[in-house]
């Protein structure tokens, strides 16, 4: 991998499922009394960010955790996840409806991908886009730290991406759990804050 500068029209924001149906108080995860205050504070803190990364010429690319309609429209939820959030019911998470959108706070996006399991790469057109793009450099942001953020930084990482982690840009459902998931980061990944990255860009 590269380490010299890569330009800001070579580099991406990815916003990792900041969608209306886990933030939003209308959507799925605060129906099920699963609202989390860090979680919900994202969109502003990030949006500086993208204004800088879209004034500048570079990109946004948001990935949306998807739940397939299956036959009748009842959504393919994998067991595990069943079991964890069992208030998830048929039109959550469902691709081109309201909940399964990027919050408006953060749009527009110039690529959305849809996910199906944790990283955002698996079976899914994310590197195919970045490609096509000339995206080298992903500010990765986003949910929740030590699921799809993790796994998706690691994929990116394996593919050869720079890859940079906001540490104030992510959350979990627990503090604890989201600092233990973004040190172990550190081997693949840079860590910067919100800040330190958009000083970083201005001065480039």
């Amino acid at each position: 991998m590269s380490h010299d500068p890569v330009p800001l029209t070579e580099t991406a924001l990815l916003i990792a499922d900041l969608q209306n149906d886990f933030i939003h108080p209308d959507g799925a995860y605060a129906r099920g009394g699963h609202g989390n205050a860090e979680i919900a504070a994202l969109p502003a803190r990030v949006k500086p960010l993208a204004d800088a990364l879209r004034a500048g010429g570079g990109w946004i690319v948001s990935t949306h955790f998807t739940l397939v309609p299956g036959r009748g429209g009842e959504p393919m939820i994998a067991p595990h996840l069943l079991a964890i959030r069992p208030f998830l019911r048929r039109g959550d998470f469902q691709p081109g409806a309201w909940g399964h959108a990027l919050v408006d706070e953060l749009q527009p996006a110039d690529f959305s991908v849809e996910k199906v399991a944790y990283s955002a790469f698996y079976m899914s057109r994310l590197e195919w886009v970045l490609r096509k793009a000339n995206i080298r450099r992903l500010l990765v942001c986003g949910i929740v730290t030590n699921g799809g953020v993790s796994s998706t930084v690691r994929d990116a990482h394996v593919r050869e991406f720079e890859v940079t982690v906001l540490s104030d840009g992510c959350a979990a459902f627990s503090t604890e759990v989201h600092e233990t998931a973004i040190n172990a980061l550190r081997p693949v990944a840079h860590v910067a804050t919100v800040a330190e990255t958009l000083a970083e860009l201005r001065a480039a």
